[in-house]
């Protein structure tokens, strides 16, 4: 693979026969675009994606498209660079989103690959990493859990895991939800009483946990049970797991007889409590396949403009939990290209199981099927199954889509209802899109942390969320105005910096109705706290050039005896006002800040956590987890790596020299 970036090229223009041979028209553009609407825009960059155009390469890779302030439009992946390219030059037969995505191209750059299988790899990849506005995106894209039987341990771990598969093990998933993951766990740790403690806690342990007293582990810790007896029920697990549940259940059910006819009532009884747990995990998942060992069912629903995407994970014929994704997409894309799209983004950090059932034919699913064989080193099939148990697992998933997105609707509709009351109830002249709430949390002025929620009109926007760690030196403890002045004085330097709000240019384009991008800049800022906070606020976004007519402020000061429904709100320059009470505004209010509250608190908590668990070497240059664990394992603990000698520490396995005496003279220059 090799990336160009085409700058400087000659501004060619095509003529029009080099136009008809080499230009091949993107499909499904059955919309005119009247130049007309908007004079100039797709013309110019019609001739800057031909400047580019006449440098590329017949071969594959990926193309990104720019605007002028340097932020990815689009990306896309190409056979053939030079004609999928050159489909964008012609500047008519383009559907609305496209030509509107052309209008506003400056710049492009290439990315050759070997294969095209390559290049949807790629593309993908890029697409998660730089979100362009005009392609489909993942709103939710958090990594799913999986359930990992670690392989590492004498004794093996059974735990939940997110992420990169760097331990080694087996993993099993993935899960629809941690609460699917942890139900399943539960039941595991009944029926093979294998242990979910971390490696350090299983070391330091001189007596079983309440777990062992629970039966809920077999105490490997304190050798309860040998390690070969430990090994046994690890392997049934991991048979159980692996789709051989029947064989499991026979052999604990035979288990369970010869304990009978030989008298031992309470092994019979442990293995009764054994098959229980079992049954309870198979009874749990749901519908079942019974010709699908392995597949993932994908289906599509559009209502309103809108999509959604039901997945559902089916391993060893056993449905593993369902999600609803809502990408967000142009409403003149079809389903089979926001399914295709979504197809690559979803696989791109997770392996392919053998069987994709989706719900439309896609185009590329040939393409698509080799590039996620060649990264689960495995076959995968795609199909768009019409008739039996497959299709059926289709319908079902369909249902399932139509009816999550009529609540996602509904609920989008109600709080467009609530914003629009909130407009009205503060003064403004229009909704707000983008609400942001401001508070902070401390104890007498410690670990101080202040947080921002952001609300629109799909809710809270939690990937926005932030929180800030207060940083003045001028600061005093338990300063509250201090510290709301340098959380908005912060917040909105780097706004101002990164986005800056300037008048439009006479030819520039109106604001579009169908622009459903988040908004940068706030509407609405909320501050928790009365008159005080609210000037001090103030004076942060004045000090940084921000005025009152660029965003409106409101702070919430506590009812009487901090009721909810008391609540005084102020803004700058008039009187302090109530809302009436049983007001929808006010009781989106109270969410809002109630909201602002947990997150703030959480990340208080969170902080005064790593503090307690702060480990003095950590702030040693040169100590990585491996030598500190080296260190504590020798010493035992860090007192004791203080009181240590020199040669002492030398001694310690996989310490060297240089580390030992940055340890030693770490601790002796500070005492």
């Amino acid at each position: 693979m090799s990336r160009n970036t085409y700058n400087d090229v000659p501004p060619d223009i095509l003529t029009d026969e080099e136009d008809d041979d080499a230009v091949a028209l993107e499909s499904g553009s059955d919309v005119e675009f009247d130049l007309e609407a908007n004079p100039g825009s797709v013309q110019r960059g019609t001739e800057v994606i031909r400047r580019f155009w006449t440098t590329l390469p017949n071969a594959p890779g990926v193309y990104r498209m720019f605007d002028a302030k340097g932020n990815v439009l689009y990306v896309g992946k190409a056979k053939s660079l030079k004609a999928r390219v050159g489909s964008y030059a012609r500047g008519q037969a383009h559907s609305n989103r496209i030509a509107r995505m052309i209008g506003e191209t400056a710049s492009m750059e290439f990315v050759t690959t070997a294969t095209e299988t390559e290049a949807l790899l790629l593309e993908a990849n890029l697409i998660k990493q730089l979100k362009p506005r005009y392609n489909v995106l993942m709103r939710d894209d958090k990594s799913l859990p999986y359930i990992l039987l670690t392989a590492d341990h004498e004794a093996p771990q059974l735990v939940k895991h997110r992420g990169a598969r760097k331990r080694k093990g087996d993993y099993y998933g993935p899960f629809a939800s941690v609460w699917a993951v942890n139900r399943t766990i539960n039941a595991l740790q009944r029926a093979f009483l294998l242990r979910s403690c971390n490696d350090s806690y299983y070391e330091n342990r001189t007596r079983p946990c309440l777990l062992f007293q629970i039966k809920r582990c077999s105490g490997p810790c304190t050798k309860e049970i040998s390690h070969e007896e430990y090994a046994n029920l690890a392997a049934e697990a991991r048979a159980f797991l692996s789709g051989k549940s029947n064989a499991v259940k026979a052999r604990i059910t035979e288990e369970m007889q010869q304990a009978a006819e030989e008298l031992e009532f309470e092994r019979a009884a442990r293995c009764r409590d054994r098959l229980a747990a079992l049954s309870a995990i198979q009874g749990v998942q749901g519908i079942n396949t019974q010709s699908i060992e392995e597949a993932d069912v994908f289906a599509l629903d559009e209502q309103a403009g809108q999509f959604c995407v039901e997945v559902f994970f089916f391993r060893n014929w056993q449905n593993w939990g369902n999600r609803a994704y809502f990408p967000k997409a142009d409403k003149s894309m079809s389903p089979e290209e926001v399914l295709t799209s979504f197809l690559a983004q979803f696989y791109d950090d997770k392996p392919a199981p053998r069987t994709i059932l989706l719900s439309h034919e896609i185009e590329d699913a040939d393409l698509m099927a080799a590039a996620l064989s060649t990264r689960a080193e495995a076959k995968v099939e795609i199909h768009a199954p019409q008739r039996g148990e497959r299709r059926q697992l289709i319908d079902y998933a369909l249902r399932n889509a139509k009816e999550a997105l009529g609540r996602r609707l509904a609920d989008t509709a109600s709080q467009q209802k609530l914003l629009v009351s909130l407009g009205q109830a503060f003064g403004l002249s229009k909704a707000p899109r983008r609400v942001e709430v401001y508070d902070n949390s401390h104890i007498m002025g410690t670990n101080a942390v202040g947080a921002m929620v952001v609300a629109g009109p799909n809710g809270f926007m939690k990937q926005h969320y932030r929180t800030f760690n207060m940083k003045s030196e001028d600061l005093k403890p338990g300063d509250d105005y201090g510290m709301m002045r340098e959380m908005l004085q912060r917040r909105f330097a780097r706004l101002v910096k990164e986005e800056p709000r300037s008048s439009e240019p006479a030819d520039a384009e109106p604001l579009r109705e169908d622009d459903d991008s988040f908004p940068a800049w706030p509407d609405l800022v909320l501050i928790d706290g009365g008159k005080g906070q609210l000037e001090a606020a103030r004076q942060a976004l004045a000090e940084v050039g921000v005025s009152e007519n660029d965003v409106a402020l409101v702070g919430i000061a506590k009812g009487r005896d901090r009721d909810a429904g008391r609540e005084t709100f102020f803004k700058p320059g008039e009187a302090p006002f109530k809302m009436p009470p049983r007001d929808p505004a006010l009781y989106f209010v109270q969410r809002l800040r109630d909201e602002a509250h947990r997150f703030a608190i959480g990340a208080h908590r969170a902080k005064r956590k790593r503090e307690l668990v702060k480990n003095p070497l950590d702030e040693i240059q040169g100590i990585g987890p491996t030598r500190k664990r080296a260190l504590l394992h020798h010493f035992g603990t860090v007192k004791a790596i203080q009181r240590a000698a020199l040669e002492d520490l030398m001694k310690a396995p996989g310490v060297n020299a240089a580390t030992a005496r940055a340890v030693f003279d770490f601790f002796h220059e500070r005492g």
